[in-house]
């Protein structure tokens, strides 16, 4: 059917739902209203509201097509490196020489009334780093010998010393830090920045999940998912191994052109519906059916990092038809580069208990590393190579930090370990409108409390969308009566880290 048959038979079949739907102040507008939540642009379907925006009265548009934010953005685009498990920020990133000098010493009871945590019994010992720090850059970044890859490219990063969260067990802290809620059913980060800006690439979805290591995240699909709003803007999971995505080819014994032909039936069945008031996951269905047809092409073709030249998949440790952080990484970089909006990647085993050989903080950190430092290092040197990296926010960091006393169980042994903490640790950020070779906020001289610029996850997520452009206030959805957003009542700009 041509897109004028298709417009010919609606004038011809004007039900009195398409009616009231085409009413500028109908009962269909005024419903349209309270599903967009307030976002003036958030393209489900277009009616006299937004006309004025550019969208003519009575058309469908695409979900995912691009949008304004409310002020001008320094980061057009996001490459979010979640550490599973989160790493010991004491061993990489916070120096201190003091509690390195009272090493095996009681904690203090001041440091532990009233706290409580997740496997440690009795009274902890002080556990100095074993680590050999040193500082670099033009702003003396603080780095640990465990990330030689990351010292060359110290003046790139922003580090965020004072981070604090309400969650010291993984799932909780991974959703709060990543969906704004401890508890499952909120959308992600990725979801609610495609949500308000949608993407600038017609062939690949708007937010793209890699995983590494073999572990889903410790939060599930909840940690990627889209929550409450329409489900075209949860992340995608792409495999870096195999086929890019499951399900996504075609049937046995359906052609290319037989799957057209299907699509545009579909199609126009969803469009009628849309049209005459349907619900919003009409247009997702539209939007996910045609984004799965051109994904077919495009996605193998995004996907096949055997076509970087040779010193590139060097510079990454890459392997081709592998699946690792370091092809993440590389893939991070193709995938922005082709316009998706937001990619996450995660990258499970940075649960350093001290449970195992592979969780010491000497040698199992060493080697831990080993797939973590050359990627990363090699990611931000490349989009800074390619001009991409002033308008690329690049994220790195984990759920929660680690304790400045050795793990409970494992204090009478031989292997060093920290136990969960949510008090105070490290994150990082580069690229994207925030300082280079620059550290806020501290932590007190034994790791304990926040020292100075104390910031929440609340805050570093406020901060985020800041720097997409958004006023984080006001990127609301309205759900069951109320109106949601990402940092709830909370959250404040961070700023002094803003370059």
């Amino acid at each position: 059917m041509t897109e004028s048959t298709f417009l010919a038979q609606q004038l011809a079949y004007q039900t009195r739902r398409y009616f009231l739907g085409q009413t500028g102040l109908s009962l269909g507008s005024m419903a349209l209203a309270t599903q967009l939540g307030g976002f003036p642009r958030a393209a489900y379907a277009a009616d006299a509201s937004n006309a004025a925006g550019g969208v003519p009265a009575g058309m469908v548009v695409n979900p995912m097509s691009p949008r304004q934010p409310h002020h001008q953005a320094s980061a057009q685009r996001v490459i979010y490196i979640h550490l599973t498990g989160s790493p010991p920020h004491l061993d990489l990133y916070d120096y201190k020489p003091e509690l390195v000098k009272r090493t095996g010493q009681e904690c203090p009871d001041e440091y532990l009334k009233g706290k409580t945590f997740a496997f440690t019994s009795g009274t902890p010992k002080l556990l100095g780093t074993p680590r050999q720090f040193a500082q670099y850059g033009e702003g003396g970044v603080w780095l640990s010998d465990a990330l030689p890859h990351l010292q060359t490219v110290a003046d790139e990063l922003c580090m965020l010393k004072a981070v604090t969260t309400d969650q010291f067990n993984h799932a909780p802290a991974e959703l709060l830090l990543l969906t704004g809620s401890p508890r499952a059913g909120r959308p992600s980060l990725g979801s609610w920045v495609t949500y308000g800006l949608g993407s600038e690439s017609e062939n690949l979805p708007g937010f793209v999940v890699l995983i590494s290591s073999g572990v889903q995240p410790n939060g599930g699909k909840s940690s990627f998912g889209s929550g409450f709003l329409p489900s075209v803007f949860q992340g995608v999971q792409c495999r870096s191994k195999g086929d890019p995505v499951l399900y996504v080819s075609d049937p046995a014994g359906m052609d290319r052109q037989l799957r057209r032909q299907t699509l545009d039936t579909l199609r126009d069945l969803n469009q009628l519906q849309a049209l005459e008031g349907g619900h919003p996951e009409t247009l997702t269905r539209i939007a996910q059916y045609e984004l799965a047809f051109r994904m077919q092409a495009s996605v193998p073709e995004v996907m096949d990092i055997s076509k970087e030249p040779a010193d590139v998949i060097e510079a990454y440790g890459a392997k081709p038809g592998e699946s690792s952080l370091a092809n993440n990484c590389l893939l991070a970089r193709r995938l922005v580069e082709q316009g998706v909006r937001f990619v996450q990647l995660f990258d499970w085993g940075w649960d350093f208990h001290g449970t195992g050989p592979g969780e010491d903080i000497r040698d199992g950190l060493t080697n831990k590393c080993r797939s973590m430092d050359k990627p990363i290092a090699a990611l931000l040197k490349d989009l800074r190579q390619r001009g991409m990296l002033d308008d690329t926010l690049v994220i790195c960091g984990g759920e929660f930090g680690r304790t400045p006393f050795r793990e409970g169980r494992t204090s009478g042994g031989g292997i060093l370990g920290r136990d969960h903490y949510p008090d105070c640790f490290t994150m990082w950020m580069a690229g994207g409108g925030v300082k280079r070779s620059f550290s806020y906020g501290a932590s007190d001289d034994l790791g304990f409390r926040v020292a100075e610029n104390k910031m929440h996850i609340h805050d570093v997520q406020a901060t985020i969308m800041h720097l997409l452009g958004f006023d984080h206030t006001k990127l609301v959805h309205r759900f069951q009566g109320r109106d949601y957003r990402l940092t709830d009542v909370h959250g404040e700009v961070i700023h002094p880290i803003l370059a």
